[in-house]
């Protein structure tokens, strides 16, 4: 493949032995054929294959549900969506007219499965190991910030009222800040606030639901930070 990060791939057209397979990764199906969607089908499965694996070495001693929970966490929409924007995928992006005036390039639906395309193209220019070496490195981060294997699966907001009723401790209060942007672009800011001990975070998500669970990340993080981090 050429690239001597593959943490940030290359994304350019003499990276590829067959630079076709680039530009229809990143072709919507707004843009006409040949489109991304057979690569994604591709890609999902390969993805879901390197995760697994790397989760299977990884956790020696953990139980299938959790590893499955954990698989879920890494591959899911916004996961996807995060490292096309590490990649810089959106603006590389082909769409039609009408989908690129509605912001499809910053939508996470779009960008998690143009990263599947993508995958799936450097699988078949590449092959299996090449592009094991080259994928598993954007999921290296997330992978390394996941909770302990009992508590995988569960949400931020969900572990923060854990982490509380096992103190005795009253609930968090989630009060929605501000609502702003277009219809198709609405963001939300919302504030978590603890009682015991007292503090107040924030969170900005294109949901309601999605700024409270970085809210309660945020507030989770100072009350029981990572380990490494205590």
């Amino acid at each position: 493949m050429g690239s001597s990060d593959p943490s940030r791939h290359s994304l350019t057209a003499p990276a590829f032995g067959r630079p076709e397979l680039l530009a229809q990764a990143l072709t919507h199906r707004s843009a006409g054929s040949p489109h991304n969607e057979r690569l994604e089908f591709l890609g999902d499965a390969l993805v879901n294959l390197f995760i697994a694996e790397a989760l299977y070495a990884r956790w020696p001693q953990v139980d299938e549900g959790a590893l499955t929970r954990a698989r879920a966490e890494l591959v899911r929409e916004s996961a996807l969506a995060s490292i096309a924007r590490e990649l810089d995928l959106g603006p590389r992006l082909t769409m039609g007219p009408g989908e690129m005036k509605s912001g499809g390039h910053r939508r996470d639906s779009i960008l998690a499965d143009a990263v599947e395309a993508l995958v799936a193209a450097i699988y078949l220019d590449a092959g299996f190991e090449a592009c094991r070496a080259a994928v598993l490195p954007w999921f290296e981060p997330a992978m390394a910030a996941l909770p302990p294997p009992h508590k995988v699966g569960k949400d931020a907001k969900t572990r923060l009222q854990e982490w509380l009723q096992g103190r005795q401790k009253p609930l968090p209060v989630y009060t929605l800040l501000s609502e702003s942007g277009e219809e198709h672009a609405k963001q939300f800011r919302v504030r978590c606030e603890l009682l015991q001990p007292p503090l107040a975070t924030e969170g900005e998500g294109g949901s309601r639901r999605a700024a409270e669970q970085i809210a309660a990340d945020a507030a989770l993080a100072l009350v029981d930070p990572p380990r490494g981090a205590r």
